[in-house]
């Protein structure tokens, strides 16, 4: 079975044209449910599964760097792959069309919110498509980790990495470098430990360096100035005309600082934005935040775009001259641009080294111990939402150095249960489409919380 697999894999289809890969981005973005770990299986199922545009170890490679940077892992490795298939544009295309529905949706939400107030009728909708996607996590765990751990010694990589973060709270960047440094060692003591396999060697002869992942220096220099330009310059200009007081500023200036800080997955980043939008600046209250952070797992898109619903209750707060509303989509649509510019900076900049280095015998022994230590990281992130799906309470035990989440089990909700098996049953045993069992459970969702209204 695992060699009709790598067969399968190693033959990549023709480049696809810039249309069919946008309407395929498009689509993305509006399934992109489930957090980092949904997201990454549905890019791989896509992608890599359905319709052989990428190689696995390729996908793999470009998701361990992705990894190491701050901001949201899976919008960049949507950026990575957009730029493989069409350079510059290919990835602006992906990395906004993956963060485009999402943004759209959270501040249509934020508005019905400051409109009519509580959004019960919604939470209940997106509560079926929240179950849904334990369906998608689960998979990408099995399909992931079916291909990149080879050996008992990868084995142990997941499993040390599950561990570390889910029992230990280690951040990502620290994981990551240990793996690095892992497979580093065995590429000079045990180097068929830590040998990618006939998939990579079929993979990588089928895939040579595409023209434009050769990196020149003036294009670099070139991607940089404009890339801090569109960063930095919109910050530059609030500050000067609008005071450090304004609440335009005080957001574009916090969600810069989020953007180059924010290392340690997507729950430590909405941990550290709780912190500082509801604490520090007061834009919203803790209740709010709550249910901003629920609407953010249920909606398509990064976690992080959460920060759309803050960016727009903080400036709809202030308004100063302006109508509130339109000072609340002012403020989250300067918030999103802060928070991604620099991912796009990161990619473009960073990109064509890594395909460069994408053959280097000591560079592919580590990073297929990352890959390894990723399968344990996606693992943790799929037992994280899991939990908080089926689970009302879910407090953290705390003691001897240990921190683990221990589920009240009299919170158990027992219809996102079913409610996540069934679709667990839809897509792996009947295999429905993804569209389908979202769009299913969505109006299962919305009709049990009609009946418990």
């Amino acid at each position: 079975m695992a060699q009709d697999l790598e067969g399968k894999n190693s033959r990549l289809a023709e480049p696809p044209s810039f249309r069919d890969a946008f309407w395929v981005w498009l689509k993305i973005g509006f399934l992109s449910f489930g957090g980092p770990a949904g997201q990454i299986a549905l890019m791989h199922k896509m992608l890599v599964e359905e319709r052989h545009w990428i190689s696995e170890t390729r996908f793999l490679h470009a998701l361990n760097y992705c990894m190491l940077l701050p901001g949201p892992e899976a919008q960049q490795l949507a950026v990575y792959v957009g730029w493989l298939l069409h350079k510059t544009w290919g990835g602006l295309v992906a990395g906004l069309l993956f963060i485009l529905p999402g943004f759209v949706l959270m501040t249509a939400i934020a508005a019905l919110y400051v409109s009519f107030g509580e959004l019960a009728w919604m939470q209940g909708l997106l509560f079926g498509m929240q179950a849904a996607t334990l369906a998608i996590v689960i998979e990408a765990v099995l399909r992931v980790g079916r291909r990149a751990l080879k050996n008992r010694a990868l084995y142990g990589v997941a499993g040390a990495a599950f561990i570390a973060i889910f029992a230990f709270n280690a951040p990502y960047p620290l994981i990551v470098l240990t793996a690095g440094l892992l497979g580093l060692a065995g590429a000079k003591y045990r180097p068929g430990l830590f040998q990618s396999g006939k998939l990579a060697a079929a993979d990588d002869a089928n895939e040579p360096i595409p023209a434009h992942a050769h990196p020149r220096l003036t294009w670099l220099l070139r991607v940089l100035i404009i890339g801090l330009a569109l960063w930095g310059v919109p910050v530059l200009l609030l500050w000067l005309y609008a005071g450090p007081a304004n609440v335009y500023t005080q957001e574009a200036t916090f969600f810069s600082k989020m953007a180059v800080v924010t290392f340690g997955g997507a729950y430590a980043v909405l941990a550290y934005m709780t912190q500082q939008a509801v604490d520090h600046y007061g834009w919203l209250a803790p209740r709010e935040m709550v249910q901003g952070l629920a609407l953010a797992e249920t909606t398509p898109g990064p976690l992080i775009l959460v920060l759309v619903y803050v960016g727009f209750l903080g400036a709809y707060r202030a308004p100063g001259g302006l109508d509130p509303v339109l000072a609340g989509v002012l403020g989250a649509a300067i918030s999103t641009w802060v928070t991604f510019v620099p991912c796009f900076l990161w990619i473009f900049l960073g990109a064509p080294y890594i395909e460069r280095l994408r053959g280097n015998r000591w560079l592919s022994a580590a990073l297929t111990a990352i890959t390894a230590a990723v399968v344990g990281v996606i693992l943790n992130l799929s037992v994280w939402f899991a939990l908080h799906v089926i689970f009302k309470d879910v407090p953290q035990w705390q003691g001897y150095g240990v921190s683990l989440p221990l589920p009240n089990l009299a919170s158990l909700d027992a219809a996102a249960l079913a409610l996540g098996a069934g679709a667990m049953l839809a897509m792996l045993r009947f295999h429905l489409s993804l569209l389908k069992t979202l769009l299913g459970c969505a109006l299962i969702g919305l009709a049990l919380h009609t009946l418990r209204d």
